[in-house]
């Protein structure tokens, strides 16, 4: 009992700050919403459609980048800190090639944009010239995430915390600048949040580096550090590992992102219900993610130690830490869901949707709270392929499909509307748990040496 308590505050200590690192890092978004709101309702739309398509781009790069964490941990927990430095030599080089491509794909974002239906012109070009300014912020967003999972590996997630809410301290004026031309610069509207965040991304990269470079904790790393040149076999494995996180991650923010063009013709309240508990539960699921984040961290330190039981004591002490913050969000969902509601929007029709869609809410966060805990063992034991699986099949065999049957089709019950859609999270996000802890109990039954074996590759 002893074990598992300790093992509960290191998680805590190490989860905390990366909860708040995400909260900033969410906030950013949030502020480029409303500073462009407050120019025009058109700059405010511009920014919502490029956002929608942003996500997706940059999320792909992140999760390939996501891997560095559990080798990171791992080489730390084994004495092996003397090759930590060339990882980070080939993250850069991987973070770069990522890059290009995410920058492309931006560039070219115009053709998604104007094929949707109606979309006015003037907006369509709002939105594209927010991507394309910014697409320049694509190589600094990721150069820190290398830093970022340098620090976390080595459990320190306190920098990724400063360095949020710096970025956050900076957006504001910045957007402030370029949105409506102070000091010398041209009027922007819309297009200058791209600016101000793709600004705000290098000097948080530029910041992280300096920390980095003068951190006495990791100065053995920085001795060994020279500019490596790209190495086809990390940089092999990397992608091998990463991958699997990035498709995963892109795989579930297009279902929402489906899910939301699919409700959009059923009226403005549904759309608007639907919205507000989309958003509120997407900040309560920042907690479990957190937690997540923080278990890779120890399962994968754990396993470089040489103790296949230690890593079992931190998967399962995520696991029933996980468990109790959900119960608790899901608790103060129910009640407030209501008061929640208004805080959102005034509309009643709106506020009665959101409040039962939030009861919808309240249920499946135990679910989410054990797939996303459970990914992040499996990212401990470098077990990422099965990740993409269980995520594809959970949302996109079982959780899409029914919840299309059920909300748009008769088939099984008359058309529930957005709920239905709700009710496909609950089977999807069910799915995943069951097949994430099925996957966790097969790994942790193997030999002691055939999971160290894998753990060390």
């Amino acid at each position: 009992m002893q074990k598992y308590v300790a093992e509960a505050r290191q998680l805590l200590a190490l989860a905390v700050p990366v909860i708040f690192a995400q909260v900033a890092q969410t906030s950013m978004g949030f502020v480029d919403t409303v500073m462009a709101g407050g120019y025009s309702a058109t700059d405010m739309a511009a920014v919502a459609i490029g956002t929608s398509i942003w996500l997706p781009a940059i999320l792909f790069g992140h999760g390939l980048l996501l891997a560095l964490t559990p080798v990171i941990a791992q080489l730390n927990g084994s004495g092996r800190r003397d090759r930590i430095a060339h990882q980070i030599g080939q993250g850069f080089w991987l973070a770069g090639a990522v890059s290009i491509l995410v920058m492309v794909v931006l560039w070219n974002a115009g053709h998604i944009i104007r094929a949707m239906n109606n979309i006015d012109p003037e907006l369509a070009n709002k939105a594209v010239g927010y991507l394309r300014a910014l697409l320049w912020g694509v190589p600094g967003y990721l150069f820190f995430q290398v830093l970022r999972n340098q620090c976390e590996g080595l459990a320190r997630t306190k920098p990724g915390m400063v360095m949020g809410f710096l970025g956050l301290l900076v957006n504001i004026p910045v957007n402030y600048i370029f949105i409506y031309g102070h000091f010398g610069m041209p009027e922007l509207g819309g297009i200058g949040c791209g600016v101000a965040t793709a600004s705000v991304y290098w000097v948080m990269f530029i910041c992280m580096r300096v920390w980095v470079k003068r951190a006495r904790v990791m100065r053995d790393i920085q001795q060994n550090q020279r500019f490596a040149k790209p190495d086809m076999d990390v940089l092999k494995r990397q992608t091998q590992l990463g991958m699997p996180i990035a498709l995963a991650l892109f795989f579930e923010v297009t279902l929402f992102a489906v899910v939301a063009l699919l409700v959009s013709p059923l009226g403005i309240v549904d759309v608007a219900g639907h919205q507000i508990a989309l958003n509120f539960s997407s900040l309560m699921f920042v907690l479990p993610m957190s937690l997540g984040a923080a278990v890779t961290i120890r399962v994968g330190f754990r396993l470089g130690q040489g103790s296949t039981i230690d890593a079992q004591i931190a998967a399962r002490t995520g696991l029933i830490v996980g468990i109790c913050m959900a119960v608790v969000t899901a608790i103060f969902t129910v009640l407030l869901r209501e008061q929640i509601a208004l805080l959102y929007n005034d509309n009643p029709q709106v506020v009665a949707l959101a409040s039962h869609l939030m009861l919808l809410a309240a249920i499946y966060q135990i679910s989410d709270s054990i797939q996303v805990i459970g990914s992040g063992v499996l990212r401990g034991y470098k077990d990422t392929r099965s990740i993409f699986f269980i995520t594809f099949t959970a949302y996109w065999v079982l959780g899409l499909p029914s919840g299309y049957i059920l909300a748009l089709t008769d088939l099984v019950v008359p058309g529930m509307g957005p709920a239905g859609f709700w009710m496909g999270f609950i089977i999807g996000l069910t799915s995943a748990a069951i097949l994430m802890m099925l996957r966790m109990r097969f790994l942790q039954s193997q030999p002691s040496a055939r999971i160290l074996q894998r753990a060390a590759h």
